[in-house]
């Protein structure tokens, strides 16, 4: 392993390792340093891990070509095609028009801390953090694959997130709207985003007849309706373990879910065996095809409008049950199983103070204080 160093014409020194011939040329590491006693500590460690074999031999690929590949060898076969989808959109619109010529080897932290603070412009914190973080992952398998020395991305912090308030409805609010939903094909849909706080893709699509217990009072959270541009939908599991969970059905659900399940039945004899597709389901259309989340998302809107409430995101119901839970005085942790979040920060942070009771006596305190005010208000 030879090593040498030498000055240039400004005045800097040049120092070149020799890795000697592979695939028919000659391979050599060169560095530029301001003097030549830097240039001689940096020959020295490149030695080494020449020597040590860490040092690769191979020209480094530009990081849009590493990116390229991560996204097809690595990410593919471990991640959801909508995630997939996303992490090359995210590539193709903002990584590659600023990054995507840099030699991987020669890719600095102050590059991506540029990086970020030009994003910013335009795009949210959250945004750019996910930019951080397919960007931490992808060269974080370059460095185990001795593409590079080190991930230099672990070097650079991304932008502190704002904390978003939430503006679920309040107990008069989210009693208005069950009002409105109680006469709707999906009352039980309704009941169970207030209740129980499920995500949309878990109602529609974990919602199998299967996953519920009606004697016991229960459900089972096990899969959640995904659509893949020309594919349609698809069930598949949940993205995290926290995810998969048993909830507590009160007992105004269960009675809502016993009236759908006639309402299905009758459907499936008036669509005939010729035009009945059965998936599984809970809610699903006259045919037996999962509920479009579009259209669950318009009929929310229209229950909201016939409320006469102000508008909210779908997703706020989710927020309304936790908030319900919260001011019955519901234990975190309890929250925290119910909404099926990762960690117990998530809830701590969204939510606020807290005082034990078991999940069955909170979903039943909610009932109760929604049912008080429901009755009076018919």
């Amino acid at each position: 392993m030879k090593a040498r160093s030498y000055r240039l014409p400004d005045g800097r020194w040049r120092g070149v390792v020799d890795l000697g011939w592979h695939d028919g040329k000659r391979r050599r590491k060169y560095i530029t340093r301001g003097s030549q006693a830097e240039v001689v500590r940096e020959l020295r460690r490149l030695t080494a891990d020449a020597e040590a074999g860490r040092l690769p031999i191979a020209r480094a690929p530009t990081l849009g070509q590493w990116l390229e590949r991560y996204l097809d060898e690595v990410a593919a076969p471990s991640v959801r095609p909508s995630s997939l989808r996303r992490y090359r959109q995210e590539l193709r619109l903002y990584i590659a028009p600023a990054l995507c010529k840099v030699p991987l080897d020669k890719l600095k932290p102050s590059q991506v801390s540029d990086f970020y603070r030009s994003q910013l412009l335009h795009l949210s914190p959250g945004s750019v953090r996910r930019l951080h973080a397919l960007l931490r992952r992808s060269l974080g398998v370059a460095v185990r694959w001795q593409l590079i020395p080190w991930n230099p991305v672990t070097a650079v912090d991304p932008p502190s997130l704002t904390s978003v308030e939430v503006h679920p409805f309040d107990a008069n609010e989210a009693r208005l709207f069950l009002v409105a939903a109680s006469g709707d094909r999906f009352h039980a849909r309704w009941l169970i985003a207030v209740l129980l706080g499920l995500r949309q893709g878990e109602a529609l699509g974990s919602l199998t007849w299967r996953d519920v217990d009606l004697d016991q009072h229960v459900l089972a959270v096990r899969q959640t309706l995904q659509y893949r541009p020309g594919e349609g939908f698809h069930l598949v599991p949940p993205k995290t373990a926290r995810s998969r969970r048993i909830v507590p059905l009160p007992d105004a659900v269960v009675d809502a879910l016993k009236v759908r399940h006639e309402q299905q039945e009758t459907d499936q004899l008036a669509a005939g065996a010729e035009l009945w597709e059965d998936w599984g389901p809970v809610f699903t259309t006259r045919f037996g095809t999962p509920l479009s989340p579009r259209n669950d998302y318009r009929d929310f809107q229209r229950l909201v409008g016939a409320a006469g409430l102000r508008r909210v995101r779908l997703h706020d119901l989710r927020h309304t049950a936790a908030s319900l839970m919260w001011a019955q005085g519901v234990n975190p942790r309890v929250v925290m199983e119910i909404l099926g979040h990762s960690q117990i920060s998530v809830t701590m942070n969204t939510y606020s103070h807290v005082a034990p009771a078991s999940s069955r006596e909170a979903l039943a305190r909610v009932e109760g204080l929604l049912s008080e005010g429901q009755s009076e208000l018919e």
